[in-house]
């Protein structure tokens, strides 16, 4: 059974907190899909919030496809596949999850299977402007390389890899920029610190698509995501 905890009140709106310490009982398993969550009443009770609050974070759960809530039935966790995995909000809970080893290596996997072909497109669809951007992306990774400056590093990674899905002419990349972005923010981070900088890869991508060299930029894409350039595969093994 899953234990509560009066939530303190803070800055932040009080019913994110609650929902954020229920998703991640969820996340963890501590609560199993089908299992069904205390009464409101008992909620209130626990998390020391009124009613209202209580149903502002049912609600926020719902929306990310964690619980589901039916009249005279009850809130009952909602399987994995109902998860909403690239909200953004949702990817941040995962981020103080025990677990978010198992996260990133999921996430290095969906980054294997998109990435190589919107570098491919890229390469064969990229603008003018597309490539000024790289460009100056590039220039500030390597000088972020050669000083060791990982802010400035992520900074411009985020936006080297935004740019490429933007690239690509196919519109529904488009929307894989943004939510990448928060996928990069929370977990490319969360492997960069303490790793190397992989500047030859990136080259190599940023070369091909310059070319226009489809196959090679394909190629280069797969080569910076194998798993010995990604520390998140290292921490795994620990």
């Amino acid at each position: 059974m899953a234990t509560f905890h009066t939530v303190a009140d803070s800055s932040r709106r009080i019913h994110v907190q609650v929902a954020k310490e229920i998703a991640i009982k969820i996340l963890t398993g501590e609560l199993k899909p089908g299992e069904k969550l205390p009464s409101e009443l008992e909620l209130c009770e626990k998390f020391g919030i009124s009613r209202t609050a209580l149903r502002e974070s049912t609600k926020l759960l719902s929306a990310k496809g964690l619980i589901t809530s039916k009249p005279k039935v009850g809130t009952n966790v909602m399987s994995r596949q109902h998860w909403h995995f690239l909200d953004p909000q949702f990817l941040d809970w995962v981020k103080d999850t025990d677990n978010v080893q198992r996260f990133l290596t999921q996430f290095l996997g969906l980054r294997k299977a998109i990435e190589p072909e919107a570098c491919s497109l890229a390469a064969r669809n990229a603008s003018i402007e597309h490539r000024k951007a790289l460009s100056v992306c590039f220039q500030n990774m390597k000088h972020a390389a050669f000083t060791h400056n990982y802010s400035s590093w992520t900074l411009n990674d985020h936006e080297f890899h935004k740019t490429i899905f933007l690239a690509t002419a196919n519109p529904f990349y488009i929307p894989f920029s943004n939510i990448l972005e928060s996928l990069f923010k929370t977990f490319i981070d969360e492997a960069a610190v303490g790793g190397r900088f992989c500047l030859d890869e990136h080259g190599a991508i940023y070369d091909a698509i310059m070319m226009g060299d489809a196959e090679r930029a394909k190629a280069a894409s797969q080569l910076l995501l194998n798993d010995h350039n990604q520390r998140l595969a290292l921490l795994e093994a620990v």
